[in-house]
């Protein structure tokens, strides 16, 4: 990464899918807006250790991990959990929405990347510093626990 300039283009085309990750993770908007900007401000602080061309999924990397340092903040300041942003999901899926976010995180979030942020599988691996072994192994057991999930309510309603 070599100016403010392209850092900034960079930056521009990777908000929309970076707030999207934080919002899987967080379920809060203002959680999400804060984590996206720590990403961003740490990005730039360490620019000089993203590889070429792969600038996009170090900040991606760094949000995650800022999304967990908001996640431990939050358990110690609030031991409930806060409940999801309603207004951020689209009524037809609500459904969908709650048995994702009932998963553990080490589900969810192969699912938010592969599937609503269209990651590829390398992509998505990379960005949660895992093999792509790990991660297609995971989003396979992903989609049964939510198959499953989904699978008990409809015979309960």
């Amino acid at each position: 990464m070599a100016d403010r300039l392209e850092y900034e283009r960079v930056a521009q085309e990777a908000l929309p899918m970076l707030y999207k990750i934080a919002m899987g993770i967080l379920r809060c908007d203002a959680d999400a807006r804060d984590a996206v900007q720590q990403a961003l401000l740490k990005g730039w602080e360490k620019k000089e250790n993203a590889q070429a061309g792969k600038f996009r999924w170090y900040l991606t990397r760094i949000l995650i991990n800022e999304c967990r340092n908001i996640q431990r903040h939050r358990m110690r300041v609030f031991p409930a959990e806060i409940p999801p942003a309603v207004s951020q999901m689209p009524p037809d899926y609500q459904d969908l929405y709650d048995a994702i976010f009932q998963l553990p995180e080490d589900l969810r979030m192969p699912l938010l990347l592969k599937y609503v942020q269209d990651l590829s599988e390398k992509e998505a691996a990379a960005a949660l510093g895992i093999p792509v072994t790990t991660f297609k192994n995971r989003l396979h057991r992903a989609r049964k626990a939510l198959r499953k999930t989904l699978d008990r309510e409809v015979m309960f309603e």
